[in-house]
This record gives C-alpha cells, sequence and structure tokens, in this order.
C-alpha cells in the first residue's frame, strides 16, 4: 500500500511537470497555406514576421505601386514643397491614362488634397500621373524619385518605372518591400494615414468605393491599398489592430478579388489568435545604474535608445526573461549614449533579441587626485580580485 501511494505521488508531480511544461510553451498550430503567390505578415511595432511564403520573390505590383505615390506626395507636403490646397492643373497625359481613375478632367485645376484621395481610395491611374507631375515635373523625373526613396527605406528587391503601377518588365517589387512601405506610411505619416480606411471619395460628381472589401468586414481593418492587373493577379496590403497589436499583411497573386479578401483574413485572423505585442522598455528609461571609477558621479544610469518591443505567442509573456551584462569596469569619462553592455531578452531560453546598453548621461572625467585614488583602489580590486 505504501509503494502504491508513492507510485500515485511520483505520478502527480510528473502530472505537474508536464503541465508546467506545456504552460511554459504555448502550442500554436501551423500558419494557414494561402492560395496566393507570395505573401507575409508581421507585427508592426516589433518587426517580427511571423508568416511568409516566397517574401522576396520579384513581381508586379499593380496599384500597390501607388503605395510609395502617396507616400512620396505626403512626405512632400510635410517638408513644405507642396500643400494640400495646391491647385494642379490636369495634363493631357494625366487625363488620358487607362485603367482605374478619378475622373479629372484635361486643363482644369485638382486640388493636392483631392488627387491623394484620387490615388489611395479610387486608385486612380489619372490622379497618380496628375500628383508625379506637381511634385516632380514629369512621371519619369517621379520613378527616379521613387527609386531613390525605394534606396531610403532599404526595399532591395523593388523597382519603379512609373507612379501607377501599369505593367513594364522593370517595375517590381516583393512582399517584403511592400510590407516594409506599409509599416513606413503608418509610422511615417499617422495624421494622413485615416485616408486609408475611408470607404468611399466623391470626386467630379463620381463616388466610388474603396477597393479593400476588409474595410466593411472587419472593424479592426484600416488599411491600406488592393492592386490589380491580369500579370500581377489580385493583390491587398492590408492593416489591423486590435488589443494594442497591428499587424500588416501583404498577399500577391489570387485569382479574384473575393480571394484576396479572404485569404487576408486568413492571415490575420492567426496572427491575432495566436500571437501579442509586449512593449517591455521604453527608449531612455533607466534599466539599471552601475559603478563609475574616475567619474564625478560614482554612479551611471543605463539604458537603452530605441523602445523595446517584442512578439511572441500567447500565454508565453511569463516566461520572457530579461538579462543585463554590464561591463565589469567602467570608467569616466563616459559620453552619452556610449555602449557599456548588453540587454538580452529570451523566451524558453531562447534568444529573442540582443540590444546595447548605453549611457542615457554623460560622466565627466573626475579631478587628479580623485582619479588617483580610484586607481589605487582598482589597483587592489585587481590584485585580490575584490
Amino acid at each position: 500500500m505504501k509503494a502504491k501511494s508513492s507510485n500515485l505521488f511520483l505520478s502527480f508531480i510528473f502530472l505537474l511537470f508536464v503541465n508546467a511544461s506545456f504552460a511554459a510553451a504555448p502550442l500554436i498550430p501551423a500558419p494557414p497555406q494561402l492560395a496566393a503567390s507570395a505573401y507575409i505578415l508581421l507585427d508592426a511595432t516589433s518587426g517580427k514576421v511571423l508568416v511568409e511564403q516566397n517574401p522576396d520573390e520579384q513581381v508586379p505590383p499593380a496599384s500597390l505601386t501607388k503605395m510609395m505615390t502617396s507616400y512620396i506626395a505626403v512626405e512632400e507636403i510635410m517638408r513644405g514643397n507642396i500643400s494640400l490646397t495646391d491647385e494642379v492643373l490636369v495634363s493631357e497625359k494625366a487625363w488620358r491614362m487607362p485603367g482605374s481613375r478619378m475622373f479629372i478632367e484635361v486643363g482644369k485645376k485638382v486640388s493636392v488634397e483631392d488627387l491623394l484621395r484620387g490615388i489611395i481610395i479610387q486608385s486612380g491611374n489619372d490622379s497618380s500621373v496628375a500628383m508625379a507631375e506637381h511634385v516632380a515635373g514629369s512621371e519619369t523625373g517621379f520613378a527616379d524619385l521613387m527609386n531613390q526613396y525605394v534606396t531610403q527605406l532599404e526595399m532591395v528587391g523593388t523597382h519603379f518605372m512609373n507612379s501607377t503601377g501599369l505593367p513594364h518588365s522593370d517595375h517590381y517589387s516583393t512582399a517584403r518591400d511592400l510590407a516594409i512601405l506599409a509599416e513606413r506610411t503608418i509610422n511615417d505619416h499617422p495624421d494622413y494615414y485615416g485616408i486609408y480606411s475611408e470607404k468611399t471619395f466623391k470626386y467630379n460628381g463620381i463616388e466610388q468605393p474603396n477597393r479593400n472589401r476588409l474595410l466593411w468586414r472587419d472593424s479592426t481593418v484600416d488599411g491600406l491599398k488592393t492592386g490589380h492587373t491580369n500579370e500581377a493577379g489580385y493583390c491587398l496590403v492590408a492593416s489591423a489592430k486590435k488589443d494594442g497589436m497591428r499587424l500588416i499583411s501583404v498577399v500577391l497573386g489570387t485569382r479574384s478579388e473575393e480571394a484576396r479578401a479572404r485569404e487576408t483574413q486568413k492571415l490575420l485572423n492567426y496572427g491575432f489568435r495566436y500571437f501579442e505585442t509586449l512593449s517591455l522598455y521604453e527608449a531612455g528609461s533607466e534599466l539599471t545604474r552601475n559603478r563609475v571609477w574616475k567619474g564625478v558621479s560614482d554612479q551611471v544610469s543605463l539604458g537603452v535608445i530605441d523602445d523595446i518591443v517584442i512578439t511572441v505567442p500567447r500565454g508565453s509573456r511569463k516566461q520572457v526573461k530579461a538579462n543585463l551584462e554590464v561591463d565589469s569596469i567602467i570608467e569616466a569619462p563616459i559620453e552619452q549614449g556610449q555602449v557599456l553592455g548588453q540587454l538580452q531578452i529570451t523566451l524558453n531560453d531562447e534568444l529573442l533579441m540582443e540590444k546595447p546598453l548605453v549611457a542615457l548621461k554623460p560622466v565627466e572625467e573626475a579631478g587628479f587626485f580623485a582619479r588617483l585614488w580610484d586607481a589605487i583602489k582598482l589597483f587592489f580590486i585587481g590584485l585580490f580580485g575584490g
């Protein structure tokens, strides 16, 4: 009887161990397989890629190109080079553009603000060319500007030949690059991003709906852009925010408008259901304070330059650990921002992130006698290992 009780006790301990193990490692199913040629899902705040398939394959981006057209237009507005109230004279080239249109008229003037909505909401090829000509003098000059931004934003698999996305053999992008552009659009232009969630826009007596069907179906979705050509298929870059977590999805090469919405919804649902965003430390906040030798102050505050944000499986936040590795001997003078250690973030002993620990404030060198006294103390510390 005693042995049986012992076995029951051991079984109970084993079950506790198993349950603890399951708690430490939440179960996550394999990501959905989409009926699309390429796709990516990432956390817009941490930059963590959650799902990807052929993310660096270079493909025609169709009207997703217009995200760059509108990005540059807003950059020009913010820099004061153009304004929302500018009246743009419509050229014959802009007026004659085929495909989706805003229906601007040759020889008439239209405001930059209306053009911006025509590009984003109505996906107008005519409004895109009119904006390009207003910003750079010609669409060719604007394409050159687009490619300069491509370099600046580190969109390494992208090259643009026009402002519209109409087919050209040297006009291409990737799912990863389009996700980068979406993230920068959201974070760089918060005052203008709301346009991407507007469901309709009326110009010249013609009201057109935003082609992003998810704006009607999912209240968490607030952007960004659709695209379609025979070469590109049906494409959608979308973003959604829920419970403090923002996701960006890019789905390329589906077979219909319905398919691009449906496959995008699969990605977003998967991301929100099985992952969460954790904000651990704010930039400039003190994480630790350490001894300084030979300085006017004997302490230095250490922190991180950027906000520390990670994406982890839901239910695993208690297993996230932070480890601070600080230089054993820190001597003045110390400059603000000087690296003096490392912050390591782990989940179940797996390294998720490593960031430099920096001095949050400078520490000037002390006078001669104070430095001499600290040098003597350091000598004996080194000698006796104290």
